[in-house]
Protein backbone atom coordinates (compact mmCIF):
# COMPACT_ATOMS: atom_id res chain seq x y z
CA UNK A 1 0.00 0.00 0.00
CA UNK A 2 1.41 3.31 -1.05
CA UNK A 3 2.45 5.92 1.96
CA UNK A 4 -0.23 8.32 0.57
CA UNK A 5 -2.76 5.59 0.72
CA UNK A 6 -1.98 5.09 4.42
CA UNK A 7 -1.78 8.60 5.02
CA UNK A 8 -5.85 9.15 3.78
CA UNK A 9 -6.56 5.89 5.44
CA UNK A 10 -5.09 7.10 8.91
CA UNK A 11 -6.15 10.53 8.52
CA UNK A 12 -9.57 9.27 8.19
CA UNK A 13 -9.34 6.83 11.23
CA UNK A 14 -8.18 9.13 13.46
CA UNK A 15 -11.23 11.78 11.92
CA UNK A 16 -13.66 9.47 12.50
CA UNK A 17 -12.58 9.33 16.62
CA UNK A 18 -12.16 13.42 16.53
CA UNK A 19 -15.66 13.73 15.55
CA UNK A 20 -17.35 11.21 17.28
CA UNK A 21 -15.57 12.12 20.59
CA UNK A 22 -16.06 15.96 20.13
CA UNK A 23 -19.73 15.66 20.98
CA UNK A 24 -18.37 14.78 24.62
CA UNK A 25 -18.92 17.06 27.69
CA UNK A 26 -19.03 16.68 31.44
CA UNK A 27 -22.63 17.60 31.95
CA UNK A 28 -24.09 14.69 29.74
CA UNK A 29 -27.20 13.32 30.86
CA UNK A 30 -28.44 9.64 30.84
CA UNK A 31 -31.27 10.66 28.58
CA UNK A 32 -28.77 12.69 26.21
CA UNK A 33 -26.42 10.07 25.53
CA UNK A 34 -28.97 7.78 24.87
CA UNK A 35 -31.63 9.67 22.85
CA UNK A 36 -29.84 12.81 21.89
CA UNK A 37 -32.61 14.60 23.98
CA UNK A 38 -34.74 14.09 20.78
CA UNK A 39 -32.78 17.06 18.88
CA UNK A 40 -31.36 15.04 15.80
CA UNK A 41 -32.37 16.17 12.31
CA UNK A 42 -33.75 13.46 10.43
CA UNK A 43 -31.82 13.19 7.04
CA UNK A 44 -28.89 12.69 9.72
CA UNK A 45 -30.85 9.99 11.71
CA UNK A 46 -31.63 8.70 7.90
CA UNK A 47 -28.35 8.52 6.95
CA UNK A 48 -27.18 6.69 10.35
CA UNK A 49 -30.09 3.84 10.04
CA UNK A 50 -28.03 3.75 6.29
CA UNK A 51 -24.98 3.25 7.42
CA UNK A 52 -26.31 0.87 9.79
CA UNK A 53 -27.30 -1.29 6.90
CA UNK A 54 -24.04 -1.50 5.52
CA UNK A 55 -21.43 -3.13 7.31
CA UNK A 56 -18.46 -4.01 5.40
CA UNK A 57 -19.89 -7.46 5.02
CA UNK A 58 -22.15 -5.67 2.32
CA UNK A 59 -19.34 -3.69 0.74
CA UNK A 60 -17.21 -6.85 0.56
CA UNK A 61 -20.35 -9.77 -0.02
CA UNK A 62 -22.38 -7.83 -2.54
CA UNK A 63 -19.84 -7.19 -5.16
CA UNK A 64 -18.53 -10.73 -3.99
CA UNK A 65 -21.87 -12.19 -4.65
CA UNK A 66 -22.64 -10.32 -8.11
CA UNK A 67 -19.07 -11.48 -9.16
CA UNK A 68 -19.58 -15.11 -8.68
CA UNK A 69 -22.93 -15.47 -9.23
CA UNK A 70 -26.10 -13.21 -10.34
CA UNK A 71 -28.18 -10.37 -8.16
CA UNK A 72 -30.39 -12.62 -6.83
CA UNK A 73 -29.03 -10.96 -3.57
CA UNK A 74 -30.40 -7.92 -4.64
CA UNK A 75 -33.81 -9.12 -4.34
CA UNK A 76 -33.15 -8.64 -0.64
CA UNK A 77 -32.37 -4.61 -0.73
CA UNK A 78 -35.38 -4.62 -2.14
CA UNK A 79 -37.72 -5.79 0.01
CA UNK A 80 -36.16 -3.09 2.67
CA UNK A 81 -38.59 -0.08 1.13
CA UNK A 82 -41.75 -2.47 1.55
CA UNK A 83 -40.46 -3.03 5.60
CA UNK A 84 -39.60 0.95 5.97
CA UNK A 85 -42.97 1.97 4.58
CA UNK A 86 -44.69 -0.06 7.37
CA UNK A 87 -42.31 0.67 10.24
CA UNK A 88 -42.38 4.58 8.97
CA UNK A 89 -46.56 4.45 9.11
CA UNK A 90 -46.50 1.86 12.68
CA UNK A 91 -43.88 1.04 14.54
CA UNK A 92 -42.34 4.70 14.51
CA UNK A 93 -45.20 6.23 16.10
CA UNK A 94 -45.84 3.26 18.55
CA UNK A 95 -41.92 3.86 19.81
CA UNK A 96 -42.00 7.10 19.85
CA UNK A 97 -45.01 7.16 22.36
CA UNK A 98 -43.66 4.78 24.98
CA UNK A 99 -41.97 6.20 27.91
CA UNK A 100 -38.92 4.64 27.58
CA UNK A 101 -36.21 4.39 25.05
CA UNK A 102 -35.93 0.49 26.11
CA UNK A 103 -37.14 -1.80 23.12
CA UNK A 104 -38.09 -4.28 25.25
CA UNK A 105 -40.38 -2.79 28.28
CA UNK A 106 -43.29 -3.28 25.76
CA UNK A 107 -42.70 -7.07 25.80
CA UNK A 108 -42.63 -6.88 29.74
CA UNK A 109 -45.96 -4.73 29.71
CA UNK A 110 -47.47 -7.20 27.21
CA UNK A 111 -46.31 -10.57 28.40
CA UNK A 112 -44.09 -10.49 31.46
CA UNK A 113 -40.68 -10.09 32.61
CA UNK A 114 -39.82 -13.63 31.02
CA UNK A 115 -40.18 -11.79 27.74
CA UNK A 116 -38.11 -8.66 28.12
CA UNK A 117 -35.00 -11.06 29.05
CA UNK A 118 -35.73 -13.54 26.36
CA UNK A 119 -35.44 -10.54 23.65
CA UNK A 120 -32.94 -8.46 25.38
CA UNK A 121 -30.63 -11.35 26.01
CA UNK A 122 -30.95 -11.99 22.63
CA UNK A 123 -30.37 -8.81 21.49
CA UNK A 124 -26.88 -8.85 23.39
CA UNK A 125 -25.66 -11.94 22.03
CA UNK A 126 -26.55 -10.86 18.75
CA UNK A 127 -24.50 -7.29 19.10
CA UNK A 128 -21.50 -9.17 20.78
CA UNK A 129 -21.32 -11.64 18.05
CA UNK A 130 -22.12 -9.31 15.15
CA UNK A 131 -19.27 -6.79 16.41
CA UNK A 132 -16.78 -9.67 16.18
CA UNK A 133 -18.11 -11.02 13.22
CA UNK A 134 -17.91 -7.69 11.45
CA UNK A 135 -14.32 -6.97 12.50
CA UNK A 136 -12.96 -10.36 12.03
CA UNK A 137 -14.52 -9.69 8.14
CA UNK A 138 -12.92 -6.02 8.45
CA UNK A 139 -9.22 -7.50 9.31
CA UNK A 140 -9.01 -10.77 7.08
CA UNK A 141 -8.87 -8.43 3.69
CA UNK A 142 -6.48 -6.36 5.28
CA UNK A 143 -4.31 -9.34 6.36
CA UNK A 144 -4.39 -11.25 2.82
CA UNK A 145 -3.87 -8.13 0.82
CA UNK A 146 -2.11 -5.90 2.70
CA UNK A 147 -0.11 -8.09 5.15
CA UNK A 148 -1.30 -6.41 8.30
CA UNK A 149 -1.30 -8.33 11.06
CA UNK A 150 -5.49 -9.79 11.86
CA UNK A 151 -4.65 -9.18 15.87
CA UNK A 152 -3.35 -5.61 15.08
CA UNK A 153 -6.02 -4.25 13.06
CA UNK A 154 -8.57 -5.93 15.68
CA UNK A 155 -7.58 -4.52 18.09
CA UNK A 156 -6.41 -0.82 16.92
CA UNK A 157 -9.94 -0.56 15.55
CA UNK A 158 -11.66 -2.19 17.81
CA UNK A 159 -9.81 0.72 20.86
CA UNK A 160 -11.07 3.92 18.08
CA UNK A 161 -14.32 2.76 17.87
CA UNK A 162 -14.82 2.02 21.68
CA UNK A 163 -13.54 5.53 22.27
CA UNK A 164 -15.88 7.37 20.23
CA UNK A 165 -18.61 5.40 20.97
CA UNK A 166 -18.05 5.74 24.41
CA UNK A 167 -17.04 9.32 24.78
CA UNK A 168 -20.03 10.82 21.89
CA UNK A 169 -23.00 8.91 22.58
CA UNK A 170 -25.81 8.43 20.67
CA UNK A 171 -25.57 11.45 19.17
CA UNK A 172 -22.10 11.25 18.32
CA UNK A 173 -22.39 8.02 16.94
CA UNK A 174 -25.30 9.39 14.60
CA UNK A 175 -23.65 12.55 13.34
CA UNK A 176 -20.66 10.10 12.33
CA UNK A 177 -22.60 7.68 11.07
CA UNK A 178 -24.36 10.30 8.65
CA UNK A 179 -20.65 11.54 7.79
CA UNK A 180 -19.29 8.00 7.11
CA UNK A 181 -22.38 7.01 4.88
CA UNK A 182 -21.34 9.57 2.46
CA UNK A 183 -17.79 8.57 2.32
CA UNK A 184 -19.20 5.16 2.10
CA UNK A 185 -21.09 6.17 -1.14
CA UNK A 186 -18.45 8.60 -2.57
CA UNK A 187 -16.17 5.84 -2.58
CA UNK A 188 -18.24 3.16 -4.24
CA UNK A 189 -19.37 5.82 -7.12
CA UNK A 190 -15.69 6.46 -7.42
CA UNK A 191 -14.63 3.20 -7.81
CA UNK A 192 -18.17 2.01 -10.21
CA UNK A 193 -17.05 5.18 -12.56
CA UNK A 194 -13.19 4.47 -12.72
CA UNK A 195 -13.88 1.07 -13.47
CA UNK A 196 -15.83 1.10 -16.46
CA UNK A 197 -13.62 4.03 -18.08
CA UNK A 198 -11.11 1.67 -17.71
CA UNK A 199 -12.76 -1.59 -18.92
CA UNK A 200 -10.68 -3.19 -21.43
CA UNK A 201 -13.32 -4.06 -24.14
CA UNK A 202 -15.03 -0.95 -23.40
CA UNK A 203 -18.45 -0.62 -21.18
CA UNK A 204 -21.08 -1.64 -24.15
CA UNK A 205 -19.00 -4.88 -24.30
CA UNK A 206 -19.38 -6.12 -21.00
CA UNK A 207 -22.62 -5.56 -20.53
CA UNK A 208 -23.02 -7.47 -23.48
CA UNK A 209 -21.22 -10.36 -21.82
CA UNK A 210 -22.59 -9.77 -18.60
CA UNK A 211 -26.80 -10.50 -20.34
CA UNK A 212 -25.19 -12.97 -22.55
CA UNK A 213 -23.58 -14.91 -19.16
CA UNK A 214 -26.84 -14.25 -17.15
CA UNK A 215 -24.92 -11.80 -15.01
CA UNK A 216 -28.42 -9.51 -14.61
CA UNK A 217 -30.73 -12.25 -13.08
CA UNK A 218 -32.84 -12.18 -10.13
CA UNK A 219 -33.05 -15.47 -9.75
CA UNK A 220 -35.68 -17.82 -10.60
CA UNK A 221 -39.46 -16.89 -10.38
CA UNK A 222 -40.57 -20.20 -9.23
CA UNK A 223 -43.67 -20.53 -6.71
CA UNK A 224 -42.99 -24.00 -5.56
CA UNK A 225 -39.32 -24.15 -5.15
CA UNK A 226 -38.77 -22.77 -1.64
CA UNK A 227 -35.60 -25.15 -0.91
CA UNK A 228 -33.43 -22.63 -3.00
CA UNK A 229 -32.84 -18.95 -3.26
CA UNK A 230 -35.54 -17.71 -5.29
CA UNK A 231 -36.85 -14.25 -6.48
CA UNK A 232 -39.91 -14.76 -3.68
CA UNK A 233 -37.92 -17.06 -1.17
CA UNK A 234 -35.34 -13.51 -1.05
CA UNK A 235 -38.07 -11.20 -1.15
CA UNK A 236 -39.90 -12.95 1.44
CA UNK A 237 -36.97 -13.35 3.57
CA UNK A 238 -35.96 -9.91 3.01
CA UNK A 239 -39.36 -8.43 4.64
CA UNK A 240 -39.08 -10.53 7.83
CA UNK A 241 -35.98 -9.69 8.29
CA UNK A 242 -36.31 -5.74 8.04
CA UNK A 243 -39.30 -6.00 9.56
CA UNK A 244 -37.50 -7.38 12.78
CA UNK A 245 -34.67 -5.10 12.22
CA UNK A 246 -37.08 -1.77 12.53
CA UNK A 247 -39.71 -3.22 14.73
CA UNK A 248 -37.52 -4.89 17.50
CA UNK A 249 -33.76 -4.45 17.43
CA UNK A 250 -32.89 -1.66 19.79
CA UNK A 251 -30.28 -0.14 17.91
CA UNK A 252 -32.77 1.09 14.93
CA UNK A 253 -35.92 1.67 17.86
CA UNK A 254 -33.21 4.02 19.13
CA UNK A 255 -32.83 6.28 16.37
CA UNK A 256 -36.34 7.04 16.35
CA UNK A 257 -36.04 8.68 19.73
CA UNK A 258 -32.86 11.09 18.57
CA UNK A 259 -35.54 12.11 15.95
CA UNK A 260 -36.67 15.89 16.76
CA UNK A 261 -40.27 15.21 15.84
CA UNK A 262 -42.07 12.00 14.94
CA UNK A 263 -42.20 13.48 11.60
CA UNK A 264 -38.61 13.64 11.51
CA UNK A 265 -38.33 9.87 12.48
CA UNK A 266 -40.51 8.69 9.89
CA UNK A 267 -39.04 10.56 7.10
CA UNK A 268 -35.57 8.98 8.38
CA UNK A 269 -36.52 5.83 8.43
CA UNK A 270 -37.84 5.85 4.98
CA UNK A 271 -35.00 7.70 3.80
CA UNK A 272 -32.93 4.83 5.09
CA UNK A 273 -34.58 2.84 3.87
CA UNK A 274 -34.77 3.84 0.04
CA UNK A 275 -31.21 5.21 -0.36
CA UNK A 276 -29.66 1.53 0.25
CA UNK A 277 -31.54 0.77 -3.03
CA UNK A 278 -29.62 2.84 -5.50
CA UNK A 279 -26.46 2.05 -3.19
CA UNK A 280 -26.79 -1.53 -3.39
CA UNK A 281 -27.36 -1.10 -7.22
CA UNK A 282 -23.91 0.33 -6.99
CA UNK A 283 -22.38 -2.71 -5.67
CA UNK A 284 -24.16 -4.61 -7.46
CA UNK A 285 -22.79 -2.73 -10.52
CA UNK A 286 -19.22 -3.25 -9.18
CA UNK A 287 -19.43 -6.71 -8.83
CA UNK A 288 -20.82 -7.51 -12.22
CA UNK A 289 -17.94 -5.09 -13.70
CA UNK A 290 -15.26 -6.82 -11.83
CA UNK A 291 -16.23 -10.43 -13.67
CA UNK A 292 -16.39 -8.65 -17.19
CA UNK A 293 -12.92 -6.63 -16.38
CA UNK A 294 -10.96 -9.72 -15.17
CA UNK A 295 -12.51 -12.00 -17.93
CA UNK A 296 -11.41 -9.95 -20.56
CA UNK A 297 -7.86 -10.16 -18.72
CA UNK A 298 -6.96 -14.12 -18.02
CA UNK A 299 -4.41 -14.44 -15.28
CA UNK A 300 -4.84 -11.33 -13.45
CA UNK A 301 -6.18 -12.54 -10.53
CA UNK A 302 -4.27 -15.12 -8.42
CA UNK A 303 -4.85 -18.17 -8.23
CA UNK A 304 -7.83 -19.76 -6.18
CA UNK A 305 -8.85 -15.92 -5.34
CA UNK A 306 -12.32 -16.17 -3.06
CA UNK A 307 -15.01 -13.83 -4.93
CA UNK A 308 -15.49 -11.60 -1.65
CA UNK A 309 -11.87 -10.69 -1.78
CA UNK A 310 -12.21 -9.75 -6.03
CA UNK A 311 -13.04 -5.93 -4.90
CA UNK A 312 -10.18 -5.55 -2.39
CA UNK A 313 -7.68 -6.86 -5.11
CA UNK A 314 -9.00 -4.71 -7.46
CA UNK A 315 -8.81 -1.34 -4.99
CA UNK A 316 -5.28 -2.01 -3.92
CA UNK A 317 -3.87 -3.11 -7.10
CA UNK A 318 -5.97 -1.13 -9.96
CA UNK A 319 -6.51 2.10 -8.60
CA UNK A 320 -4.58 5.07 -8.94
CA UNK A 321 -2.52 5.74 -5.41
CA UNK A 322 -4.64 7.98 -2.91
CA UNK A 323 -7.92 6.27 -4.75
CA UNK A 324 -6.95 3.44 -2.84
CA UNK A 325 -6.60 5.29 0.41
CA UNK A 326 -10.02 6.58 0.01
CA UNK A 327 -11.73 2.84 -0.88
CA UNK A 328 -10.02 1.32 2.08
CA UNK A 329 -11.07 4.34 4.46
CA UNK A 330 -14.71 3.34 3.26
CA UNK A 331 -14.80 -0.55 3.86
CA UNK A 332 -13.75 0.59 7.21
CA UNK A 333 -16.37 3.38 7.40
CA UNK A 334 -18.92 0.24 6.72
CA UNK A 335 -17.77 -1.74 9.86
CA UNK A 336 -17.02 1.10 11.80
CA UNK A 337 -20.79 2.85 11.92
CA UNK A 338 -22.38 -0.88 12.24
CA UNK A 339 -19.75 -1.83 15.08
CA UNK A 340 -20.78 2.27 16.73
CA UNK A 341 -24.10 1.40 16.40
CA UNK A 342 -24.18 -2.28 18.25
CA UNK A 343 -21.46 -0.80 21.19
CA UNK A 344 -24.15 2.29 22.11
CA UNK A 345 -27.39 0.09 21.54
CA UNK A 346 -26.17 -2.45 23.75
CA UNK A 347 -25.38 -0.13 26.63
CA UNK A 348 -29.05 1.19 26.67
CA UNK A 349 -30.07 -2.04 27.31
CA UNK A 350 -27.77 -3.14 29.95
CA UNK A 351 -28.97 -0.18 31.58
CA UNK A 352 -32.44 0.06 31.00
CA UNK A 353 -33.82 -3.59 30.64
CA UNK A 354 -31.03 -4.29 33.61
CA UNK A 355 -29.30 -1.71 36.38
CA UNK A 356 -32.12 0.27 36.25
CA UNK A 357 -34.42 -2.58 37.45
CA UNK A 358 -31.78 -3.19 40.14
CA UNK A 359 -30.85 0.28 41.78
CA UNK A 360 -34.38 1.76 41.23
CA UNK A 361 -32.75 4.72 43.02
CA UNK A 362 -29.35 5.46 40.76
CA UNK A 363 -28.98 9.24 40.08
CA UNK A 364 -28.66 10.60 36.72
CA UNK A 365 -24.53 10.45 37.28
CA UNK A 366 -24.13 7.00 37.67
CA UNK A 367 -26.53 5.66 34.67
CA UNK A 368 -23.83 7.74 32.54
CA UNK A 369 -21.13 5.70 34.58
CA UNK A 370 -22.84 2.53 33.69
CA UNK A 371 -23.84 3.45 30.06
CA UNK A 372 -20.04 4.41 29.56
CA UNK A 373 -18.57 1.25 30.89
CA UNK A 374 -21.27 -1.36 29.69
CA UNK A 375 -20.25 0.47 25.90
CA UNK A 376 -16.48 -0.46 26.95
CA UNK A 377 -17.06 -3.47 27.95
CA UNK A 378 -19.49 -4.83 25.23
CA UNK A 379 -16.34 -3.43 22.71
CA UNK A 380 -14.14 -5.20 24.28
CA UNK A 381 -15.85 -8.72 24.13
CA UNK A 382 -16.81 -8.25 20.45
CA UNK A 383 -12.85 -7.70 20.25
CA UNK A 384 -12.55 -10.65 21.65
CA UNK A 385 -14.85 -12.69 19.81
CA UNK A 386 -13.21 -11.15 16.66
CA UNK A 387 -9.97 -12.21 17.53
CA UNK A 388 -11.18 -15.96 18.25
CA UNK A 389 -12.66 -16.16 15.39
CA UNK A 390 -9.31 -15.78 13.15
CA UNK A 391 -8.74 -19.24 11.58
CA UNK A 392 -11.99 -20.72 12.53
CA UNK A 393 -14.59 -19.74 9.71
CA UNK A 394 -16.79 -22.47 10.94
CA UNK A 395 -17.63 -20.29 13.63
CA UNK A 396 -19.55 -17.96 11.70
CA UNK A 397 -21.46 -20.58 9.96
CA UNK A 398 -22.54 -21.49 13.74
CA UNK A 399 -23.01 -18.18 14.71
CA UNK A 400 -25.36 -17.19 11.98
CA UNK A 401 -27.64 -19.91 12.39
CA UNK A 402 -27.98 -19.39 16.38
CA UNK A 403 -28.46 -15.92 15.36
CA UNK A 404 -31.21 -17.06 13.06
CA UNK A 405 -32.97 -18.66 16.19
CA UNK A 406 -32.76 -15.69 18.26
CA UNK A 407 -33.58 -12.96 15.86
CA UNK A 408 -36.65 -14.87 14.94
CA UNK A 409 -38.24 -15.82 18.23
CA UNK A 410 -37.76 -11.78 18.62
CA UNK A 411 -39.57 -10.70 15.70
CA UNK A 412 -42.59 -13.28 16.55
CA UNK A 413 -42.76 -12.75 19.64
CA UNK A 414 -42.89 -8.83 19.14
CA UNK A 415 -46.18 -9.16 16.64
CA UNK A 416 -47.64 -11.34 18.57
CA UNK A 417 -47.75 -8.19 20.95
CA UNK A 418 -48.25 -6.00 18.80
CA UNK A 419 -50.31 -7.30 16.76
CA UNK A 420 -53.10 -9.05 19.06
CA UNK A 421 -55.11 -7.78 22.26
CA UNK A 422 -56.15 -11.20 24.39
CA UNK A 423 -53.14 -13.22 23.75
CA UNK A 424 -51.82 -14.40 27.50
CA UNK A 425 -48.37 -14.77 28.37
CA UNK A 426 -48.41 -18.22 28.79
CA UNK A 427 -49.81 -18.46 25.24
CA UNK A 428 -46.86 -16.38 24.20
CA UNK A 429 -44.62 -18.57 25.77
CA UNK A 430 -45.84 -21.38 24.21
CA UNK A 431 -45.73 -19.94 20.70
CA UNK A 432 -42.20 -18.57 21.28
CA UNK A 433 -41.09 -22.04 22.39
CA UNK A 434 -43.00 -23.90 18.94
CA UNK A 435 -41.60 -20.76 16.72
CA UNK A 436 -37.76 -21.44 18.26
CA UNK A 437 -38.48 -25.18 17.29
CA UNK A 438 -39.30 -24.32 14.23
CA UNK A 439 -36.10 -22.44 13.35
CA UNK A 440 -34.18 -24.79 14.74
CA UNK A 441 -35.15 -27.86 12.81
CA UNK A 442 -34.88 -25.39 9.61
CA UNK A 443 -31.47 -24.13 10.44
CA UNK A 444 -30.28 -26.95 12.67
CA UNK A 445 -31.98 -30.28 11.16
CA UNK A 446 -28.38 -31.99 10.57
CA UNK A 447 -27.30 -30.71 14.00
CA UNK A 448 -30.19 -32.81 16.06
CA UNK A 449 -30.38 -35.61 13.42
CA UNK A 450 -34.07 -34.72 12.32
CA UNK A 451 -35.16 -34.98 8.63
CA UNK A 452 -34.26 -32.39 6.05
CA UNK A 453 -37.14 -29.79 5.87
CA UNK A 454 -36.27 -29.03 2.00
CA UNK A 455 -36.80 -25.37 2.83
CA UNK A 456 -34.04 -22.88 2.03
CA UNK A 457 -32.23 -21.59 5.80
CA UNK A 458 -33.55 -18.00 4.33
CA UNK A 459 -36.87 -19.20 5.48
CA UNK A 460 -36.51 -19.99 8.69
CA UNK A 461 -37.25 -16.53 10.17
CA UNK A 462 -40.41 -16.23 8.05
CA UNK A 463 -41.43 -19.90 9.34
CA UNK A 464 -40.62 -19.32 12.64
CA UNK A 465 -42.13 -16.18 13.27
CA UNK A 466 -45.40 -16.99 11.48
CA UNK A 467 -45.66 -20.15 13.72
CA UNK A 468 -44.76 -18.15 17.11
CA UNK A 469 -47.71 -16.08 16.12
CA UNK A 470 -50.27 -18.35 14.79
CA UNK A 471 -49.53 -20.78 17.87
CA UNK A 472 -49.68 -18.03 20.54
CA UNK A 473 -52.79 -16.81 18.98
CA UNK A 474 -54.55 -20.12 19.06
CA UNK A 475 -52.99 -20.84 22.67
CA UNK A 476 -54.33 -17.67 23.74
CA UNK A 477 -57.79 -18.97 22.49
CA UNK A 478 -57.60 -21.52 25.07
CA UNK A 479 -56.17 -20.01 28.09
CA UNK A 480 -58.28 -16.79 28.80
CA UNK A 481 -57.82 -17.50 32.39
CA UNK A 482 -54.37 -16.01 32.37
CA UNK A 483 -54.94 -12.42 32.15
CA UNK A 484 -52.64 -10.12 29.41
CA UNK A 485 -51.99 -6.83 28.96
CA UNK A 486 -53.45 -5.45 26.36
CA UNK A 487 -52.10 -2.84 23.93
CA UNK A 488 -54.34 -0.81 21.24
CA UNK A 489 -52.52 0.02 18.61
CA UNK A 490 -54.50 2.45 17.13
CA UNK A 491 -54.08 5.41 19.96
CA UNK A 492 -50.91 3.52 21.19
CA UNK A 493 -52.71 3.33 24.69
CA UNK A 494 -50.16 1.40 27.09
CA UNK A 495 -53.11 0.64 29.85
CA UNK A 496 -53.39 -3.09 30.93
CA UNK A 497 -56.37 -4.79 29.43
CA UNK A 498 -59.54 -4.91 32.00
CA UNK A 499 -60.95 -7.86 30.33
CA UNK A 500 -64.48 -6.15 30.24
CA UNK A 501 -63.99 -4.79 26.21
Amino acid sequence: MHTIDLIIFLLFTLGVVVMGSSFFHKGTSSEEYTSANHSLPGWVVGMSIFSSFVSSISYLGYPGSAYAGNWNSFVFCLSIPIAAVIAANWFVPFYRKQNTVSTYQFLEERFGLWARIYASVCYLLTQVARTGAIMYLLAVPMNILLGWDMKTVIIVTSIAIIIYSVLGGIKGVVWTEAVQGFIMIGGALLCLVLLWVNMPQGIGKAIEMAGEEGKFSLGSYSLTDWSTSTFWVCMIYGIFTNLQNYGIDQSYVQRYHTARTEKDARFSVLLGGWILIPVSLLFFLIGTSLYCYYSQQPGVLPEGLKADYVFPFYIVNALPTGVTGILVASIFAAGMSTIATSITSSSTVILTDYYERMRTNADDKEKVRVLKVSGIIVGLLGMLVAIALINVESILDTWWKLSSIFSGGMLGLFLLGFLTRRVSNKAALIGALAGIMMICWISAYNWVGLPNPHIHSYMAIVLGTATIFFVGFIAGLFLKGDKAEAIDNNNHDNRPATGKE
